[in-house]
Formats: structure tokens, sequence, C-alpha cells
């Protein structure tokens, strides 16, 4: 039982983090922090263990604050709108196994403001 639960959080909820990551924050910006794993590790080390700060660890966590800061401060935001769409819409609410609920379904033009952050699904011209 301690191996399975020292699994789940180690690796399966970690594992399901970093996806839900790559989808709503893109590659890169999951990949770099993603990579301060290690320290988070060492930091715990330092901490729970009584580890000694090496300058090579301290430098090296520097280095690593600078590559991550600027990801952390980005902010990326502008008017959009998204266009008029109709489709048909099926509801999840049971049904009788025979019987298939689908309508028209329209949203209509909506502009707004939101925070984002570049990746795959946010591609747009400015």
């Amino acid at each position: 039982m301690a191996a399975a639960t020292l699994g789940f959080f180690s690796y399966g909820l970690s594992l399901e983090l970093f996806v839900l990551a790559l989808r709503h924050l893109g590659t890169a910006r999951t990949g770099a922090y993603f990579s301060v794993a290690p320290f988070a590790g060492a930091l715990l080390a330092l901490l729970l263990l009584g580890e000694a700060p090496t300058w090579p660890l301290q430098v090296s966590a520097a280095l690593m604050g600078v590559g991550v800061w600027p990801h952390l401060t980005e902010r990326h935001e502008h008017l959009h709108t998204h266009e008029i769409l109709e489709h048909s819409h099926e509801h999840a609410e049971p049904t009788p196994p025979d019987v298939r609920h689908t309508h028209l379904h329209r949203h209509e033009a909506l502009s707004h403001i939101h925070p984002h952050y570049p990746d795959a699904h946010h591609r747009h011209e400015h």
C-alpha cells in the first residue's frame, strides 16, 4: 500500500498535472515549469533533511529562477471576437437508449478580453 501511494503521488499525479499543463499552458511554458522539479526536491532536502546549500546548488537555482521568471511574469491579453457559431448540440443528460436528443445550438457573436498564453491553441494576428 505504501508503494502504491508513493507511485500515485510521485508519478501518477505529476503525470496528470503535466498533461493538464500541456493543454492549458503550452509546451514551452510547461517545460520551463517542469524543469524546476529537481530544485523543489533540493529545497525539500535542505528543509527536511538538513542538507547543506552548496554554492553550485545556489548558483544553479539562481540561474533557473532567472530563466523561469519571464514565464511567471508575462501577461498577454487583448480584445478578440468569437464569430456567430451554429452547431448541432446533443445533451449529456440521460435518455433512453433508442432516443437521441439533438437540436440546433447557436452562439451569438461575443467580444471580450481575457489573458492567455501563446500556444498551439491561441494563434492569431495582432
